[in-house]
């Protein structure tokens, strides 16, 4: 069984096509078999070995995957996934504090977007990011026609969450999710604080401790 990826940003023919290696040769009698998805469908070309099919892809519904079935003494297949380009977030977490400003980024390689669009989650719904409307707080930079930043001002923790940025194309849309994490200035200073809270306790048990050493003396 061979898999192989096929990225497709505009409308184009294409065919894909399934040649028996040499190593085969000895199977005979051989039923092919093309499907789109669990549809069949014929295959038009055929040569000694070698079964093709030609498609147009008009828009993202011819998009998805395509299967050549050899049937015989032994059954060999071949997969091909027809797709739209993927974009490129950032998997790790963006860490900010509250107050300052955060830039996400995303990209697209090797193939231009005719638009970008960013979304913030709320809950379970995606809420497109209008910057015209919220200046003070969004700004959509377009780096290039395959780069975008998304910059948020003035951070709270209701910023914290997930960002996507889509990405549409002539044959469908493709998305990229990125993280904010928005801390408090309290969380750096905890362990310092804890360090000082440790110090004070330490100090104040001596300090009792020489007290009570200085009073038992004078008693004696």
């Amino acid at each position: 069984s061979i898999e192989k990826n096929i990225t497709l940003d505009s409308a184009t023919r294409i065919e894909l096509s399934c040649r028996l290696d040499n190593k085969y040769s000895y199977l005979k009698s051989l039923q092919v078999i093309w499907k789109r998805g669990n549809e069949t469908i014929r295959h038009i070309n055929k040569t000694e070995n070698s079964w093709s099919i030609q498609l147009r892809i008009l828009d993202n519904s011819n998009l998805g995957s395509y299967s050549c079935t050899l049937k015989g003494e032994e059954e060999i297949s071949a997969m091909f996934h027809l797709q739209a380009p993927t974009i490129e977030g950032k998997e790790k977490p963006i860490v900010s504090y509250e107050g300052d400003t955060a830039v996400m980024i995303c990209k697209s390689f090797g193939y231009t977007p005719i638009a970008w669009t960013w979304y913030m989650t709320n809950g379970s719904e995606q809420i497109a990011i209008n910057d015209s409307l919220l200046g003070d707080k969004y700004a959509i930079n377009k780096i290039s026609a395959n780069v975008t930043h998304l910059k948020i001002l003035k951070l709270t923790k209701e910023d914290d969450g997930v960002y996507w940025c889509e990405a549409a194309f002539e044959l469908g849309k493709s998305k990229g999710k990125l993280m904010l994490k928005v801390l408090s200035f309290m969380v750096p200073l905890k362990p310092f604080l804890a360090i000082v809270a440790e110090a004070v306790i330490l100090v104040t048990i001596v300090f009792l401790y020489e007290m009570y050493s200085k009073k038992k003396e004078k008693h004696a």
